[in-house]
């Protein structure tokens, strides 16, 4: 009875130490990039103890030495008028990003699987996906040559046939629109790709049944192609959802202006200013880049939980 029972227990026991030396090169090309993400992006936490600081630079070693004040920063935070501004400002244009940021890209991937000429939908698909490639310095180069209140070509034309268009670069009440349709300019080539890619793992067999059945190309797009997408969508803004207040530091940068914090100061362009501008306010910075980055694990956790009890979904 011992012998019997061993004998499969031992079995087991090789057929794992076979199976981890099958899979240790791939533990050893993971090395590197664990490394990569240990350096960059754990090590650099214990940052994050500049909040709880009165903060100077050369006190101690690394961020040790400066005096403790508790949570002090953060009442500073919680009272400051400017940062509930800010914060407005983030939601207001993070959560048009994610919404049309979705529903644009899914809406010309749904309409590209429609046609039927090869050549033109590959056309499309690529001029639509080369603004993704373009950093944000370049882009902000044109979208000023274009828009600028002086010279730009499009208000130059618009202003000689009759029209006037807002002063993007100027007029806070516009800047915001000009954030967010420029972000769907750019980087919705890339979401239609991905729903593209979606798409074309439907079983082409619903489709025919459909046309057999009758179903014209909009009743197929409701009851086939959107269902399909489903689980593509879902992990999509599952992981938006955690870049709710990530309204684009680099798109922003490059475009905004002192004219224009009122409505385009976001989170990011904040805590830059507050750290590296004239004012130098290390932890208070750091305060608010805590506060935004609990935020935003609330959000992806909260987004994560209702994807998975109402439609079972998992990332893991």
């Amino acid at each position: 009875m011992v012998s019997n029972t061993a004998a499969p227990a031992v079995s087991a026991g090789v057929k794992k130490k076979r199976k981890l030396h099958r899979q240790l090169p791939l533990y050893a090309m993971l090395a590197a990039p664990m490394a990569l993400v240990l350096v960059f992006q754990y090590l650099p936490m214990a940052g994050i103890i500049m909040a709880f600081q009165d903060y100077l630079p050369n006190q101690g070693f690394y961020v040790f030495g400066s005096e403790f004040v508790g949570f002090a920063n953060f009442a500073r935070l919680f009272a400051d008028a400017e940062v509930w501004r800010v914060m407005r400002n983030t939601v207001i244009i993070a959560v048009l990003k994610i919404i049309l940021g979705t529903v644009f890209p899914i809406t010309v991937a749904v309409l590209l699987n429609e046609v039927g000429k090869l050549w033109f939908k590959r056309g499309v698909q690529t001029a639509i996906f080369l603004p993704y490639f373009i950093s944000w310095v370049i882009m902000s180069g044109v979208l000023m040559r274009l828009f600028s209140s002086d010279s730009g070509i499009v208000t130059v034309l618009f202003r000689n046939i009759g029209i006037t268009i807002p002063k993007y670069f100027e007029d806070a009440s516009a800047f915001p629109s000009l954030v967010i349709f420029s972000n769907l300019w750019k980087d919705s080539g890339y979401g239609v790709v991905v729903y593209l890619a979606a798409i074309t793992t439907i079983d082409p067999t619903l489709y025919e049944a459909a046309k057999i059945d009758g179903a014209g190309h909009f009743k197929r797009c409701v009851h086939i192609t959107l269902p399909g997408m489903l689980p593509v969508i879902i992990l999509l803004t599952v992981l938006n959802m955690g870049n709710v207040l990530n309204a684009g530091f680099e798109q922003v940068f490059n475009l905004y202006n002192e004219m224009v914090y009122s409505t385009g100061d976001i989170l990011d362009t904040y805590i830059y200013r507050k750290a590296f501008g004239q004012a130098h306010d290390y932890s208070f910075a750091t305060a608010v880049g805590l506060l935004k980055s609990v935020i935003s694990l609330v959000f992806i956790s909260a987004a994560y939980i209702i994807a998975q009890k109402k439609y079972d979904y998992r990332i893991f």
